[in-house]
């Protein structure tokens, strides 16, 4: 299993917005599962879950890691996936959908950690908009790292994300003062 693939064709980035095929992912960054198992925690038929697998081993996402008696057995290709796909429009809905969750996330950690929110929606938006500018821009970079079949380690990638927001950091400096005033740090 790789630490990390890094994934930029639109038409696998459509493969996940299917909501079955999402929960397959998560649930085998739990542990391995069999199309049965996989049935009895989605509450899905075997068939459905059957053409999820095919269709997310062909994208080279998950892969068949062993056989229990007649069943296979399933596992992540990875255990880190980077959806870094070009703005098109066949994935920009599931591309904004995952940045405003992400973005609800990253304000509900600054919540849990105790910093006081002055504008909990303001905080949203922003957020929002630096994920989106951070995400757009980096495009080049990413696509070239994957085009040159590089594999990267759970820390590098987290080096790499780094740098890339390092790389925006005087275009989002107005944003980040604004972020400022809405937390109270």
């Amino acid at each position: 299993m790789k630490d990390v693939i890094i994934i930029t064709d639109p038409e696998v980035v459509k493969l996940l917005s299917d909501q079955t095929r999402f929960k397959i992912l998560k649930l085998l960054r739990q542990r391995p599962m069999s199309i049965n198992e996989l049935s009895d925690a989605t509450s899905k038929d075997r068939t459905t879950i059957y053409r999820h697998v095919k269709a997310l081993e062909k994208a080279g996402l998950i892969e068949e890691i062993e056989n229990r008696g007649n069943e296979k057995v399933y596992a992540r290709a990875a255990r880190l996936f980077l959806i870094k796909a070009d703005p098109h429009e066949s994935v920009e809905e599931f591309r904004q959908a995952y940045i405003r969750i992400e973005a609800e996330k990253l304000v509900d950690i600054l919540e849990k950690a105790g910093f006081r929110i002055k504008n909990r929606k303001g905080l949203l938006k922003l957020a929002e908009e630096v994920m989106n500018a951070i995400e757009v821009n980096s495009q080049p970079i990413i696509k070239r790292i994957s085009s040159a079949g590089i594999d990267m380690s759970e820390i590098e990638l987290f080096h790499l994300l780094n740098m890339l927001v390092f790389f925006q950091s005087c275009e989002l400096c107005k944003k980040a003062e604004k972020v400022k005033e809405l937390i109270e740090i």
